[in-house]
C-alpha cells in the first residue's frame, strides 16, 4: 500500500449485453485465468435461468440478491494495550457490494449442481428470497458485530 497517495479507482466499463456496471464487476469476479468470455457466458446463463425459475426479470432478481447479501456492519481487529478486540465498524458501500459478490460466488462454487451457471442461479435465487448460505454468512457477520458492540468505543 502506497504511503504517498491513495490508489486511484479504476473505471470499470459496463457489460456489453445489459450495459450495467454491477454485472461487469460480477463477471470480473467470476473470471479465472483471464477467461472473460467464459465468465460472461456463466453469468448470462445464470440470469436466464433465474428469470425462468422466478418468472420475473432476471436482472431485478440479481440486484435484489446483491442488496440482500450486503452486510451493514462487520468486525475489524484492533490492538489496544496488548489485547486484540473485535471492533464493530460500518461497512462502506463499495465494500458492501464487493463482499456480497464474493460471498455469492463462494457459496455458488460450493454447491454441487450440474453446471456453474445452475449453481450461481440457485444461489442468486436463494439470496433474493432471503435464505441460503450467503444470507447466513451475512447474518453471522451481523451477529458478531452486535455481540462485540461493547468494544465500539475503540473505533478509529
Amino acid at each position: 500500500m502506497s504511503r504517498r497517495k491513495r490508489a486511484a479507482k479504476r473505471v470499470i466499463l459496463p457489460d456489453p449485453k445489459y450495459g450495467d456496471i454491477l454485472i461487469s464487476k460480477f463477471i470480473n469476479c467470476i473470471m479465472k485465468r483471464g477467461k472473460k468470455s467464459v465468465a460472461e457466458r456463466i453469468l448470462y446463463d445464470a440470469i436466464d435461468i433465474v428469470g425462468k425459475r422466478s418468472k420475473q426479470n432476471g436482472i431485478d432478481v440479481f440486484r435484489k440478491a446483491i442488496d440482500n447479501a450486503k452486510p451493514p456492519l462487520e468486525v475489524k481487529s484492533r490492538r489496544v494495550g496488548g489485547s486484540t478486540y473485535q471492533v464493530p465498524v460500518e461497512v462502506r458501500s463499495g465494500r458492501q457490494q464487493a463482499l456480497a459478490i464474493r460471498w455469492i460466488l463462494q457459496y455458488a462454487r460450493a454447491r454441487s449442481e450440474h453446471t456453474m451457471a445452475a449453481n450461481l442461479a440457485s444461489e442468486i435465487l436463494a439470496a433474493a428470497n432471503g435464505e441460503g448460505s450467503t444470507i447466513k454468512k451475512r447474518e453471522d457477520t451481523l451477529k458478531m458485530a452486535e455481540a462485540n458492540r461493547a468494544f465500539a468505543h475503540f473505533r478509529w
